[in-house]
Formats: C-alpha cells, sequence, structure tokens
C-alpha cells in the first residue's frame, strides 16, 4: 500500500520504516483534511452577511481539552511504536564480520575496506572514492567518519540515513535484500559542492563479492581470510 511512491525497498528493516512513515502520512492527512473542511464550513457559516453584529465567544473549555489530549495521544503511540524499530535499527549492530569504513569530506564518500590482515588502519588497506561494494544478504556494519563538517550518509533503498560528525565513529548497519546499484547521496547541505556529493552502493551475489574482493585483495570475513592469504601468496615478487 502506497509504496509505488518511495524508492524500491530492498533493505531487511526497510518495510518497517516505510510503515511507520505510511501510518504517520495517514493521521496527517486525516488531520489536514478535518482542518480544512472546518475551515470551510466556518467560512460560509460566519461570513460577513448585512445587519449581523459580532459576537464575542471565549472559547469551549472541554473541545480545547479534548484537541489537546487527542493529538497527544496519537503522538505517544507513534512514540512507542516507533522506538521499538528505533532499538532495532539504531540502539545496536547485529554481530557481524563484515566491517566497512566511510570517510565523508569535502565532497566525496572515501570506503575503507581492510586488506589480508583484516585490520583497519594498516598498509595493505583498500581505499575506494564514492564505490561501496558489499554481497546480499549480508549484515553490513559501517563506521562512519567525517573530516571537516557535518555529512549525511544515506541511502534511500536500504532506508538508512545517519550523519557523519567531526570527531565521532558512529556505526549504522543494514541487510540488502537484492542485487543492484543504488544511489549514496550526501543528505546534508555540506559546501557549494554539496549536489555532487553522490556515491553507488553495488551490491553483490555472493560468489560476485567473493571474486571482487579476492582481485582487490579485501578480506571482510574470516572464512575468505584462507582465499585472500593463497591469493597474496600465489603473487609474483
Amino acid at each position: 500500500m502506497l509504496r509505488w511512491w518511495l524508492p524500491e525497498d530492498v533493505s531487511t528493516y526497510g518495510v518497517h520504516i516505510d510503515e511507520m512513515f505510511h501510518a504517520i502520512y495517514i493521521v496527517t492527512t486525516i488531520t489536514f483534511v478535518l482542518v480544512e473542511l472546518a475551515l470551510i464550513v466556518f467560512l460560509i457559516r460566519y461570513r460577513h452577511r448585512p445587519g449581523r453584529r459580532a459576537v464575542y465567544t471565549h472559547g469551549n473549555t472541554a473541545l480545547e481539552i479534548a484537541w489537546t489530549i487527542a493529538p497527544a495521544i496519537v503522538l505517544v503511540i507513534l512514540g512507542v511504536v516507533s522506538n521499538q524499530w528505533w532499538g532495532v535499527i539504531k540502539a545496536s549492530v547485529p554481530p557481524t564480520d563484515f566491517h566497512v569504513q566511510v570517510t565523508a569530506k569535502q565532497f566525496n564518500w572515501e570506503i575503507l575496506y581492510s586488506g589480508p590482515d583484516g585490520k583497519f588502519e594498516t598498509a595493505d588497506d583498500v581505499k575506494l572514492d564514492n564505490d561501496l561494494y558489499v554481497p546480499v544478504h549480508k549484515i553490513v556494519r559501517v563506521t562512519l567518519k567525517s573530516r571537516d563538517v557535518i555529512h549525511s550518509f544515506f541511502l534511500p533503498n536500504l532506508r538508512l540515513k545517519q550523519d557523519a560528525v567531526p570527531g565521532r565513529d558512529i556505526d549504522v548497519w543494514f541487510e540488502a535484500t537484492k542485487t543492484g546499484k543504488y544511489e549514496m547521496p550526501c543528505a546534508e547541505l555540506c559546501g557549494f559542492g554539496h549536489s555532487g556529493m553522490k556515491g553507488w552502493l553495488f551490491v553483490q551475489s555472493d560468489a560476485d563479492y567473493r571474486k571482487w574482493a579476492v582481485e582487490k585483495r579485501i578480506a571482510l570475513a574470516d572464512d575468505a581470510a584462507p582465499v585472500l592469504a593463497q591469493a597474496a601468496a600465489d603473487e609474483p615478487r
């Protein structure tokens, strides 16, 4: 329902984000329609008429209490429901052996993979600009960093959006359910080149990803380490 107007959802938790979005959209749409109908009724009923005197009214206390309590109840319900998914999506990262660092800077994404030693910030790291490769059906942990200003890491098709803040390492995660190429723009105004700060997420099959990882000498999973070690050993000196 109503999903035709959103980017295709290829995330395991995307359906829950969409459900919350649609619930809020429906509530606000109903409220908007009711308010506009009331406005039209008031415009007609209390329009100017020759000889009619204005009447002062203080208001209706019971009505004011009702329209204060009703929105409060709706907001509490939405908050309680969304809190559950906030805990699942934002509060913690599920266990995974797939870890990548994404550093935002004016005006591109630096993608850092660990090399055969499985550690970051070492000589065998592999760095790419604006291209993030991941296998399908795999929990991906992303550590976000920023070199200069606040950026926003946004994967519309994965329903993931998180600010990258200077001086902080922020972990997020996702699990893609479909192979393909998906946009990875910056969603925070970060300077004159903001509009051109866009990368791509490539979700590959397990076989294609492993082939790519071996070619790049990237180690992101324990079971891939022997393959990469052998590939490194086979290289001519």
